[in-house]
């Protein structure tokens, strides 16, 4: 029996800061103090506060502490470990709070949030398949085996409302009835894939599961193959995720030794195999037919629809692809039935939904909230508000394909029929904030810039039609726009949804029509006035010497192309046709005299 558990931060956030090499500090530290025996040491996923990591969690006090450094270790083995004393200056300090050794479970990132998908991600060991099986692993599995049939299965799925959490939000159930009922070839074979490649900027969602819960992927998606009557399941996940591929990777390897994966699966009739295959980065093979083909050796290229994949899928034979999110839900719907899961989020949105909360917020990380929650909890309550005292201005959701909400509909309840009422979508969960300081032109242009980039180029309103809007977009943030081009950028946005061949190129005008409708008060003073509200458009930025100018000559002396002149306390002038609008000379002016118009 250990008298202390020491949890460890291994998600990539923390892993990045050094988290690896705390844990070995630990492990030395912990062995040179003779405490081998009474300190159990565990390297977890994700705890999802990723703004205050590297995280290291002591139980059985529950101190969290936030930050910690390699060099912190030999105090917190010495006074913690040792001596049973906190170490203070390390402590979590929850915002608005006092007391700095309250329940995790009560801080304000923590106590709205309802962790499902998220359930073993920072309390087990995901290397580790007993820790997995300790928290009912694999139990949902052996029921299915041996007390439902496949229908039972899927009527299960299907009564609890589970929609794909990958984005457009089809029933789960739905496709994996299709599957069952899908005419098989001769040679009997179906599939079931797993969709691990997330591709949104700022989204890290299904990275996260996959190293923090890798055995709970594994289970749902051999659940699915029981419901499907398939024997062969592939993850295909993008090779920049190491951490996640080398602990899937480990999962298989031991679901295989405890005779949970492969032939005869707990002797009980039933075999299934699992493959990896790695993805390049491609944008594109997130979405399902053009993963499909990039999992079959080919260039990753959409297909047209019909046939649908529960029908001509994987090598031409049914296969339901699904994400890591909606696997992570399986388990527990089985285990807990329908109805509890119809317990959470709302009626035509059942559940929770994972969230990477980033961009301009205080507490940045993984958050899990119930649907219907508003984006004013989740901005205000859970990632703590804006920083530096500037106002929410907007949030991006399902990230390129997506569009922003804006601080109007902050308390509009977040779940697929509200976002869609806004213009917006859910998408995979990406939810990047927003301030004062944003150009909402300049967003718009960010992500046109990224899925004009990501297309593959197979159809031509996708391709040529995302390149003609960032012709529109790059006109008017340079200071050449015209009134006239918001129409017929509107035109043409609309043309590419209806003509695109697969749902990315459909959804890339999302931000451009989105920002639209909620700031077109924006693109028309960039249009007009010939100004950048937010002041980010070089194009459109100038910098003024005010007369309050001492003339010190810091400003003039900090230009890196000689584009200020004036004498030594003498008001300085700015050569606007030399000025590069760097913003170096506000940035070093003492005296506040330079102001960016």
């Amino acid at each position: 029996m250990y008298r202390n558990t020491v949890l460890v931060c291994g998600g990539t956030g923390c892993h990045s800061n050094h988290s690896a090499e705390i844990y070995d500090r630990f492990v030395a530290k912990v062995a040179e103090n003779g405490l081998t025996e009474e300190v159990l040491l565990v390297k977890t996923g994700c705890f999802g506060l990723c703004a205050v990591g590297p995280v290291v969690i002591i139980y059985p006090e529950g101190a969290f502490y936030s930050q910690v450094q390699v060099s912190d270790v030999d105090e917190l083995v010495s006074e913690h470990l040792v001596k049973g004393r906190l170490v203070e200056r390390l402590i979590y300090k929850d915002l608005n709070s006092p007391e700095v050794t309250k329940a995790l479970s009560e801080t304000n990132f923590y106590k709205s949030q309802t962790r499902v998908a998220l359930r073993n991600c920072g309390v087990i060991n995901p290397e580790d398949i007993d820790e997995y099986i300790a928290y009912d692993g694999y139990q949902a599995l052996i029921k299915v085996l041996t007390e439902m049939t496949p229908e039972e299965v899927i009527q299960t799925v299907l009564d609890s409302g589970l929609r794909g959490r990958g984005g457009a939000g089809f029933p789960t159930g739905l496709k994996w009835r299709f599957a069952r009922n899908a005419k098989a070839d001769e040679t009997g074979i179906k599939y079931v894939c797993c969709n691990a490649d997330e591709g949104d900027p700022g989204a890290f969602m299904d990275r996260s599961i996959l190293e923090g819960d890798p055995h709970a992927v594994i289970e749902a998606m051999a659940i699915a193959a029981y419901a499907i009557g398939s024997n062969q399941g592939y993850i295909y996940v993008r090779a920049e995720y190491p951490i996640a591929v080398q602990r899937m990777k480990i999962a298989i390897e031991q679901a295989k030794e405890y005779g949970l994966l492969g032939k005869n699966i707990l002797g009980l009739g039933f075999d299934f195999d699992l493959g990896i295959r790695l993805g390049s980065g491609a944008f594109v093979c997130g979405e399902e037919t053009a993963l499909m083909t990039s999992i079959e050796g080919k260039r990753g290229e959409p297909r047209p629809r019909p046939p649908f994949p529960a029908n001509k899928g994987l090598f031409q034979k049914p296969t339901i692809l699904n994400n890591v999110e909606t696997y992570a839900n399986i388990a527990q719907i089985i285990l807990k039935g329908a109805d509890w899961f119809r317990s959470m989020g709302t009626e035509k949105s059942p559940g929770t939904k994972v969230f990477a909360l980033g961009g301009k917020i205080v507490n940045t990380g993984l958050v899990e909230i119930p649907m219907g929650t508003t984006l004013r909890t989740v901005i205000e309550d859970i990632g703590g508000g804006i920083p530096n005292g500037k106002k929410f201005k907007a949030a991006q959701t399902g990230g390129p394909s997506g569009g922003c909400i804006p601080a109007a509909h902050m308390d509009v309840p977040i779940d697929f029929e509200n976002l869609a009422a806004i213009g917006s979508i859910m998408g995979s969960g990406g939810l990047i904030v927003m301030d004062e300081d944003n150009c909402m032109v300049d967003i718009a242009k960010f992500f046109l810039l990224f899925t004009k980039d990501e297309s593959c180029g197979k159809c031509t309103p996708c391709r040529i039609g995302t390149t003609r809007l960032l012709e529109y977009l790059d006109k008017i943030t340079s200071g050449k726009g015209e009134l006239k081009d918001l129409d017929e950028m509107e035109k043409l946005c609309y043309y590419i949804k209806d003509n695109a061949l697969c749902g990315l190129g459909q959804t890339a005008p999302n931000p451009v029509l989105a920002t639209l409708k909620f700031f077109r008060d924006e693109y028309v003073a960039h249009i007009v006035d010939k100004k950048c509200p937010a002041g980010v458009c070089k194009a459109l930025l100038s910098y003024e010497v005010l007369d309050t100018c001492k003339g010190c000559t810091l400003c003039a002396r900090n230009c890196p192309v000689g584009a200020i002149s004036g004498a030594v306390k003498q008001k300085h002038i700015i050569d606007q046709s030399k000025c590069i609008k760097c913003g170096v000379c506000m940035d070093k002016c003492k005296f506040k005299a330079i102001v960016r118009k």
